[in-house]
């Protein structure tokens, strides 16, 4: 694995189901008596968070107290970023600080490779979402989440069918899926309004519709996406209740899925617009468990990244 994790192509497939492997793993580990690794300890681990996002944050916080780092949590709101500094004085000052790994959250394309690529900094990036661009950690703890429900795909995704819905156009969570889906072997189809595809999405190896119910009953899995709303500078579609109506997962569309597939959300969920309650809530629903899988996957990118010994001597040890 690369020094750095800024999107889905640093990784090989191989790369990919070994960090998969690893969570695995350390979901032995979590669910034994010692729920702690001393793997990383006197290693720093910095949350850079140009962006709010509370459920991103506590889980690579929880991963790397996990694995006995120590943990530096920076929000842009309230510091010395607010008052203009730059991006540039941020990293030099983490750099001076002896951070090992960033984790970076920032709202423009780019930024988490403009930070790896700069020199400023020789810690190790991860990319927790830059823009509209990429979300890898989120595309890996989706794969394992599916991995876990359908132990037949566990080496790989060949005849699995996933649909994505919603707002594609804005969601770096689809095309880090996308990436990796398919590297894996699965068949993804794109599912939302014409206005919410991005331009070029033909380059994505996917099938597009514009038709939920002509597709929902063929999948395997259906993640629903959030509807961004603030980042939508112009009307995407006539109302909330048009957009509901046409690509919200409601009662009735849950059941028209098969009776094994599952229901995915990257969260946080818009109740009521791209997903009713009862979808959310439903048996089908893998949205805990989504939460609860992204601090091993987590742990397992900071375990290759920062390296330490053998999983394996940890386990037995």
């Amino acid at each position: 694995m690369k020094k750095h994790l800024l999107s889905i192509n640093d990784l090989s497939a191989s790369d990919a189901l070994e960090i998969l492997n690893t969570a695995s793993e350390l979901a032995k580990i979590s669910d034994g008596p010692m729920k702690k690794l001393p793997t990383l300890r006197g290693r720093t681990v910095v949350n850079l968070f140009f962006e709010d996002s509370t459920r991103t944050r506590i889980s690579f916080e929880s991963a790397a107290k996990r694995l006995s780092a120590d943990v530096i949590n920076f929000s842009a709101k309230g510091s010395s970023v607010s008052k203009g500094e730059s991006l540039k004085d941020t990293a030099q000052t983490l750099q001076a600080m002896g951070a090992d790994a960033v984790v970076i959250r920032h709202g423009a394309s780019g930024a988490a490779q403009r930070l790896a690529d700069s020199g400023w900094i020789s810690a190790s990036v991860i990319n927790a979402g830059d823009g509209t661009h990429e979300h890898p950690t989120q595309a890996l703890l989706d794969a394992y989440t599916i991995r876990s429900k359908f132990p037949e795909f566990r080496e790989s995704f060949a005849g699995l069918k996933v649909g994505i819905v919603g707002d594609i156009l804005h969601s770096r969570v689809a095309r880090s899926n996308v990436l990796l889906l398919t590297k894996l072997g699965a068949h993804v189809t794109l599912i939302a309004p014409p206005t919410l595809i991005p331009v070029g999405v033909t380059d994505w190896k996917v099938d597009v519709s514009y038709d939920l119910d002509s597709v929902i009953n063929k999948v395997d899995v259906l993640m629903v996406l959030r509807v961004q709303s603030e980042r939508m500078a112009d009307s995407f579609f006539p109302s909330e209740r048009e957009y509901s109506r046409g690509y919200g997962l409601d009662l009735a569309r849950l059941n028209s899925l098969k009776s094994k597939a599952i229901v995915m959300h990257p969260g946080p969920m818009n109740r009521g617009l791209e997903i009713s309650a009862e979808s959310a809530d439903s048996h089908q629903s893998v949205v805990l468990a989504q939460v609860s899988n992204g601090v091993l996957v987590r742990m397992a990118v900071l375990y290759q990244l920062l390296g330490g010994a053998a999983l394996a001597g940890e386990v037995s040890a």
